[in-house]
């Protein structure tokens, strides 16, 4: 008795906030007899919102964490200057497979809300077409919020499938700051909606129950009443299946998409050859290089004239500098264990060996640099020059690394010399380095 007093007292109070249910043109799709499937319903569009909640949350968490990591405050790291002061923390390099995981994390539980997405657009897809389009205020503030939510999260995952892939061609943009720029204002809509439409999703679990539906096999399914949801079917046919059928398949579609992606990050080893959606996650030999490479030296531009005997690097602090490969093959060497993580979501674990970077920084005079400016040979390319913090190169594991698995780097891991830093995106793991400049006040 409690529970239907709670559920009316819901219902009331939301009526009291919605108008009451426009009636659609009896054409095409604006019937509702058009939309027959009796799994339609409340309960359905509740249980699909929350499990897009939870999948959404560590996303936009997981996907704001990537951002961090590249130090958006330093030099031209952000992708937006509007961006800049969004943060307030500096990304840690304890421990070394931080970006790695996180990234892994934002792509494989990107790929999972995939059929839960869609579904949800299924359960829904009858209120797209209610008329009138706008009824009052608030039903309007959910309308456009629904518009932004539904056309934002088809961008996200979009953009984000074809980033994995490293599939770029007529995309026609940037991919990290439009990507990252959409993400803002779909979580303002997320956001929004998601107090727009708690009452109804409360009500709805208060008047059928949070998991009663489960519990209903084919037979016992039956449609709501159709004055509880537009998404409701006046003429509801025979259901083929289950709620409960239903979110099985959804749920098994989620975890096998995440189960062919997980092997190239967060599960690593034996189980890089399952991430077949991940092309760059999976092992590529057993040479000292044959591990993933998204840019090679001849997409950069890099060729043996730029690289070979003529290569010098600059070292700038309060001294400058100049040491050819030889010249810092002849330091003391540190060789550290470090995985590179790029933000399509694979990873690798490598051996790495070359110059500490705090060693070049005290050589140079700068070790209590505030910024060390990293420019590549590499042109035309926005990672081609970016800053990181001084707790990125005082990192006694940061390396301006000369070989890789007791190899010289291959050209396309950045012969002659590479940046490589723990817990550190791909991207700025410099390849082909020709200067480091240490910044101080």
């Amino acid at each position: 008795m409690r529970l239907d007093r709670l559920s009316r007292a819901l219902r009331s109070k939301e009526d009291a906030y919605r108008p009451s249910l426009p009636s659609p043109p009896e054409v095409g799709p604006f019937r509702r007899d058009n939309w027959r499937s009796a799994l339609r319903g409340p309960w359905l569009s509740s249980m699909l919102s929350l499990a897009l909640l939870v999948l959404l949350a560590v996303v936009t968490v997981t996907g704001f964490l990537s951002h961090a990591a590249y130090d958006p405050r330093l030099g031209d790291n952000a992708t937006s200057p509007l961006v800049k002061d969004l943060y307030f923390f500096s990304w840690p390099t304890r421990p070394a497979w931080l970006y790695a995981f996180t990234q892994g994390l934002h792509v494989v539980a990107g790929l999972a809300l995939i059929p839960v997405l869609l579904a949800k657009l299924w359960a829904v897809i009858p209120k797209l077409y209610e008329r009138p389009a706008v009824a009052s205020i608030s039903h309007g503030l959910e309308r456009v919020s629904l518009a932004v939510l539904v056309g934002g999260a088809l961008f996200e995952v979009g953009t984000g499938v074809i980033n994995i892939q490293y599939w770029y061609t007529g995309l026609g943009f940037n991919f990290t700051p439009v990507h990252y720029a959409v993400a803002l204002v779909f979580v303002a809509a997320l956001v929004l909606h998601v107090l727009l439409k708690l009452p109804a999703m409360f009500a709805a679990f208060a008047e059928d129950g949070f998991l009663r539906p489960l519990k209903e096999g084919r037979a016992a399914t039956r449609a709501p009443a159709p004055d509880r949801s537009l998404s409701v079917s006046t003429d509801p046919a025979e259901p083929t299946i289950s709620r409960r059928g239903m979110l099985g398949a959804v749920g098994l579609g989620a975890l096998t998409l995440a189960g062919l992606t997980a092997g190239q990050s967060l599960v690593g080893g034996y189980l890089r050859g399952t991430a077949l959606l991940a092309p760059r996650g999976r092992s590529y030999g057993r040479g000292p290089n044959d591990f993933q490479v998204n840019t090679t030296a001849r997409a950069a531009g890099i060729t043996t004239s730029t690289t070979d005997g003529g290569w010098r690097l600059a070292v700038r602090g309060r001294r400058e500098l100049s040491f050819s490969r030889d010249e810092l093959r002849g330091f003391p060497l540190a060789t550290e264990d470090l995985p590179i993580a790029c933000v399509e979501g694979w990873s690798t674990l490598e051996t790495w060996t070359g110059v500490r970077l705090t060693d070049l920084a005290r050589m140079s005079g700068a070790l209590d640099a505030e910024e060390l400016v990293v420019q590549s040979l590499q042109r035309g390319s926005p990672y081609a020059r970016v800053s990181l913090s001084p707790g990125k190169f005082r990192d006694p594991r940061a390396l301006l690394a000369l070989r890789v698995n007791g190899a010289d780097l291959s050209p396309d891991h950045g012969y002659p010399a590479r940046i490589i830093v723990p817990a550190l995106p791909g991207v700025h793991n410099t390849k082909w380095v020709a200067s480091l400049t240490f910044r101080t006040a």
